[in-house]
């Protein structure tokens, strides 16, 4: 199944998108692989969309990417005596860790973690900021605050410290649990990891993944934003979660955040992935809003990788017409006659490597040649990370043995990933690289390549070897 467009599309899968028919739905409209969130999928419900997912890949014969998405701590504050107060700005709050319902003047706060870490001056955000707090004393008991802005408040609802770096890593019980569930399905090709503050936070992760899943960190705290460039290099792919960072950072903030982690990926070779109310609206119209259009153009001009759907494509009316919506805008963008123009001003200088030189080397040569496309030999996945780097005109056509390789390259930009074995020889990785291209519609008979790969063939990361083929008469070889 051939793509028109070189960004990927992760579509969230929930209640109006578990089936199988609907996923299949999806993929065709143009989803590239789909997001499981562990805050609402139980184990079992996991497996079941995994086999899903997998049935529907064995019929379109395109690998497809899963994602695990954990839910991370909670941070939530307790109950009150009648559910919901009225406080006014400029009163005084207590957080404690009394246990007993809350009134106007004070709530329990189960986290004696933030009871201990908040300092005076710190900001405290209740309800995804629609309540204000700012803390006058705190002795790791209680904090006392003042209201600044806001007036409601009401049982269970969220917190969120701006100021404040908590002493916690990003792995609950719970997110220890459905870890270990998602790794032993080997199905999972993708863990993103919710509440990463510092590097420190991905080792216990790594840990325990042992290289069996990718790790995509989900920047939303901004206490990730001061160490940014050490979770990039940690790390092995980035989310740009701008719901939960629109709360903790200025509003006016975040567009110009998306625009610095897109770009700290790309000089990094690291896939970005721009998430959160791309669409939002079409959770219950057919139609998006003109700002939600610019929104999605706008990180596809920006050269992310991935751009996500939520709700819209988990909960949502339409979630087919969300889908083909984002396709059909990614497309467009793409088709601009600026677009290219951006992301070449944005090609970041290659490493000092053989294997970067190679990938700079092909690039180059298939645009100025004008070549059909280009193909490369991955087996770890590094050689069509670094190809997708550059962010060629032509297409890329990353051939991999190993399926979950292919999988887990489903997310990277202009990817068009082919499980194939490796080839036996020079003769046949050129004679099976011209087959692919014409098999998957990207050349004809006539049309020339350029291929990358390492020799000796089949060694992981030897990236060393460029070869211009023409695609013979017969569509079946090459000269």
């Amino acid at each position: 199944m051939k793509r028109n467009r070189k960004v990927k599309i992760l579509a969230t899968l929930g209640p109006a998108s578990s089936e199988e028919d609907m996923i299949q739905k999806l993929h065709e409209a143009g989803a590239d692989l789909f997001r499981i969130n562990m805050s609402h999928a139980s184990h079992e419900m996991m497996r079941t969309l995994i086999q899903r997912i997998r049935s529907v890949e064995e019929r379109c014969g395109r690998p497809i990417g899963i994602l695990a998405d954990l839910q991370g701590p909670k941070l939530r504050v307790g109950k009150f005596a009648e559910t919901k107060v009225t406080l006014e700005p400029g009163q005084t709050f207590t957080l404690d860790n009394r246990e007993e319902p809350g009134d106007s003047t004070r709530v329990f706060l189960p986290h004696p973690e933030i009871l201990e870490a908040v300092k005076p001056g710190h900001r405290l955000l209740i309800d995804d900021g629609k309540l204000l707090l700012r803390a006058e004393k705190a002795d790791g008991k209680k904090i006392v605050c003042t209201v600044v802005s806001g007036n409601k408040i009401s049982d269970r609802k969220g917190i969120s410290l701006p100021d404040t770096l908590l002493p916690v890593g990003v792995l609950t019980d719970k997110d220890r649990a459905d870890l270990d569930a998602a790794l032993a399905t080997n199905e999972i090709d993708w863990v993103a990891l919710s509440f990463v503050q510092r590097p420190e936070d991905l080792a216990e992760v790594r840990k325990i993944a042992r290289g069996r899943v990718g790790l995509m960190s989900k920047i939303e705290k901004p206490q990730a934003i001061e160490r940014i460039e050490e979770i990039i290099e940690l790390s092995d792919a980035l989310m740009v979660a701008r719901g939960d960072l629109g709360v903790e950072m200025p509003l006016e903030a975040v567009p110009g955040l998306q625009k610095q982690l897109t770009r700290a990926c790309r000089r990094a070779g690291k896939p970005v992935v721009v998430a959160t109310q791309m669409l939002e609206s079409m959770i219950t119209s057919p139609v998006p809003t003109r700002a939600e259009v610019s929104d999605v153009a706008t990180a596809v001009f920006e050269g992310a990788d991935a751009i996500m759907l939520s709700a819209e494509s988990a909960s949502g009316d339409y979630p087919v017409e969300a889908i083909s919506t984002m396709a059909s805008v990614a497309s467009t963008v793409e088709r601009d006659p600026y677009y290219s123009n951006i992301i070449y001003a944005q090609r970041p200088t290659p490493e000092a490597t053989g294997a970067d030189a190679i990938s700079l080397a092909a690039r180059q040569i298939a645009e100025t040649l004008r070549l059909s496309a280009i193909v490369t030999y991955t087996s770890s996945g590094t050689t069509g990370l670094r190809a997708s780097r550059e962010r060629p005109q032509v297409p890329i056509i990353a051939l991999s043995p190993i399926v979950q390789t292919a999988r887990r390259l489903s997310v990277c930009w202009g990817l068009h990933c082919v499980v194939a074995k490796d080839a036996e020889d020079l003769d046949d990785m050129v004679n099976r690289a011209c087959r692919i291209v014409v098999s998957e519609g990207f050349g004809k008979a006539g049309d020339r390549i350029i291929i990358s790969a390492g020799v000796p063939l089949g060694t992981p990361g030897a990236t060393n070897m460029l070869r211009i083929a023409y695609i013979g008469s017969d569509g079946q070889s090459g000269i």
